[in-house]
């Protein structure tokens, strides 16, 4: 007997309801008593006087007088009676339960359940409790149309009684102590049955920590694994590189020299090198993944650079190829409109090392392209590649350092979440001479105006993005139309002598290619567009970008958006149009004009968004804890991480007989079992 034996095993779970339970992620013992309570009903009986307006109580009184039924609309009904408390007499009504109408008896003793309004002194009835003994915490749990409330209380009850003696502490002794948690069996027990609000908040604050704790244990097993495979020891020639980054047109903010010493130390070392580079738009990082390539390639290895698109990947290759100019570099660009006699050409050079820095799409990956020594794997913007793409090129390779860049900067919450596994690196300083954005709200009736100051722009010499959500119209959603917007402004700036260009997300790859370039080459002054260009090439000498219906968008979109400027040191602008119909599309237009740190914007796209997906099954968002949250409890999240941290750093600790429950916890753990292999 154990906590692992199927619920099956409690009378009255078939394979019906076992398949119910299945629907709720109840398969076992284990899961079921961790199905916690999402609230609790406080069932004790008050007095009239204690209760608040609105408050959800038990009242107990005599039945004063008969119920009535009353039924209006289709198929609902009102059933009143009179509850008499001591001297006072209070309503009772319940809406659509005609049944209970014959379980109220006239000068009978009843306790009713529900919502008391205090103005009316009146209350709106939940249910009619027996008025035998109960609990005086009554636990509401998430269910389904398979399973009733009552079932799964009755459930946790049978398996709480046969199998409590079988719970184990998960947490160290020394932790649980620290930190004042609950044993792990009283912190079930009082999150299934508390004797009052105070013990069910005790043990919901050591179940968090237990949730974060076992996550973090996870994670940081998965991180030792990849650190204990053999890696590569790039013994990279640091006077050569000296050399290179003296040749850079531009000196090195303090944060690039930061990040570039610990990526170069990282490759040094002989284990395999899982890192992240985070930066905010405009920040450095390509210069940053040029300079670790270099080392790389003066080290005897090859260099690779995946990108999501290939108008990206050949900026890459362009820029790179300036950077290198005069250097034994030997550039190739690899995407899926390479002509096949190119690729025939390409493939042989890159197989026999001649070729030492190839960047490409997940071109790099497919199948006949073999490298001669990959040592170091960069893939841009890395949440567009699923984790079988990174893999297969990680595989190209004996187990090539990877380094991972991505434009979106990461807050904290989902740094120590979704990223837990890897080192991180931060460019948290843009490069001298840049000018930070200047971010402008207008309502839509404003729009005139900030079309006048595109004009001055234009005047000056520069460009302008406008950027609108969709490119047909909805019904359902209110927005502008960018094909319409395309021919407004194509009308008004015409007669100026200014071109206007069109770029929407449903033309051909070659199509947008050929359209971005325009734009880049100044052959296109105004470019209409959807957010294609979220993730795009640089123009430097766009300095407007006018973004239509922006409370449509995420925070950390806009903010991609609005880094498509400023990419020079001419002052940039970014006007938001937007008449939100709600606080939370308030909100956000007014972050947006309060901070250009990508930090803050995205700490608070996911204050504003949530938490969400699962750990490993997608490529953004957070996991999917049962009673942890993951930002409002950042503080508990980042202690379970240290402490997790501590824990796998110990010398032995997965032999320590006080570690033992734990071990075994993880190694039982289905999903997480490869970790211990």
């Amino acid at each position: 007997m154990g906590l692992s034996d199927s619920v099956t095993v409690l009378p009255g779970v078939g394979p019906k309801r076992a398949d119910a339970l299945a629907d709720l992620g109840i398969t076992t013992i284990e899961s079921l008593l961790t199905y916690y309570p999402f609230r609790y009903e406080d069932l004790r009986v008050k007095a009239l006087n204690e209760i608040g307006d609105q408050e959800q109580v038990t009242l107990k009184g005599i039945v004063a007088a008969p119920p009535t039924l009353s039924r209006f609309g289709r198929k609902k009904s009102r059933l009143n009676f009179r509850l008499l408390i001591g001297q006072d007499v209070v309503p009772v009504t319940f809406f659509n339960q005609p049944w209970l109408k014959n379980n109220i008896e006239v000068e009978s003793p009843i306790m009713v359940y529900g919502r008391f309004d205090a103005n009316r002194k009146q209350l709106n009835g939940m249910k009619i409790l027996s008025s035998g003994k109960n609990d005086p915490m009554a636990s509401v749990y998430p269910s389904n149309s398979g399973i009733r409330q009552k079932t799964i209380q009755q459930l946790v009850v049978a398996a709480w009684k046969q199998y409590h003696t079988e719970i184990v502490d998960l947490i160290p002794d020394h932790i649980k102590t620290h930190y004042r948690l609950l044993d792990r069996a009283q912190m079930i027990h009082d999150m299934h049955f508390p004797k009052d609000l105070a013990a069910a908040k005790a043990a919901r604050r050591s179940a968090k920590f237990e949730e974060f704790f076992r996550f973090q244990m996870q994670l940081q097993m998965l991180k030792r694994r990849d650190e204990s495979q053999a890696g590569i020891d790039v013994d990279y020639d640091k006077e050569r590189l000296q050399r290179f980054i003296h040749t850079l047109p531009y000196e090195l903010t303090d944060a690039q020299k930061r990040v570039v010493n610990e990526i170069c130390a990282d490759m040094k070392r002989p284990i395999h090198m899982n890192r992240l580079l985070q930066g905010d738009v405009g920040s450095g990082k390509t210069v940053v993944a040029a300079i670790c390539m270099y080392a790389a390639i003066t080290g005897g290895y090859q260099a690779a650079l995946m990108a999501p698109t290939e108008i990206l990947a050949e900026q890459h290759a362009n820029n790179l190829q300036a950077l290198f100019e005069g250097l034994p570099v030997n550039i190739v660009l690899l995407t899926g409109s390479t002509k096949p006699a190119v690729r025939k050409e390409i493939l042989p050079r890159l197989a026999s090392g001649e070729i030492n820095l190839i960047i490409g799409t997940h071109a790099l990956i497919q199948e006949g392209v073999d490298y001669h020594r990959l040592g170091l794997v960069v893939i841009d913007e890395q949440h567009r590649f699923g984790v079988a793409q990174r893999q297969a090129l990680r595989q190209k390779g004996d187990n090539p350092d990877v380094l991972a860049m991505t434009a979106t900067p990461i807050p904290r919450t989902l740094a120590i979440t979704s990223y837990g596994e890897m080192d991180i690196s931060v460019i948290d300083e843009l490069p001298a001479g840049r000018k930070p954005v200047t971010t402008r709200w207008i309502k839509s009736a404003q729009i005139d105006s900030a079309v006048q100051f595109v004009l001055r722009e234009l005047a000056a010499g520069h460009q302008a993005y406008v950027v609108t959500p969709l490119i047909e119209e909805s019904e359902a959603v209110d927005m502008k139309n960018a094909e319409a917007i395309y021919e407004r402004f194509s009308a008004y700036f015409s007669p100026h002598h200014y071109q206007v260009g069109l770029l929407h997300g449903r033309m051909k790859n070659d199509e947008k290619d050929e359209v971005m370039q325009a734009f880049k080459n100044n052959q296109y002054q105004v470019l209409v567009a959807t957010t294609v260009i979220e993730v795009g090439v640089d123009v430097k000498n766009a300095t407007v970008m006018l973004i239509y219906d922006a409370d449509h968008f995420g925070l950390a979109q806009l903010h991609q958006l609005r880094g498509r400027v400023g990419r020079s040191d001419q002052q940039s602008y970014c006007i938001l149009v937007a008449d939100p119909k709600n606080k939370n599309g308030v909100d956000r237009m007014r972050v947006m004009t309060e901070t250009n740190d990508g930090f803050v914007v995205s700490q608070k796209d996911l204050e504003l968004r949530g938490s969400g997906d699962v750990l490993g099954k997608k490529q953004s968002g957070l996991p999917d804890f049962k009673v942890g949250d993951p930002i409002a409890d950042l503080t508990m999240l980042s202690v379970a991480q240290d402490e997790a941290k501590k824990l796998t750093s110990t010398p032995g600790w997965q032999s320590m007989p006080e570690n033992q429950a734990l071990v075994s916890y993880l190694k039982q753990a289905k999903e997480h079992a490869y970790m211990f292999d």
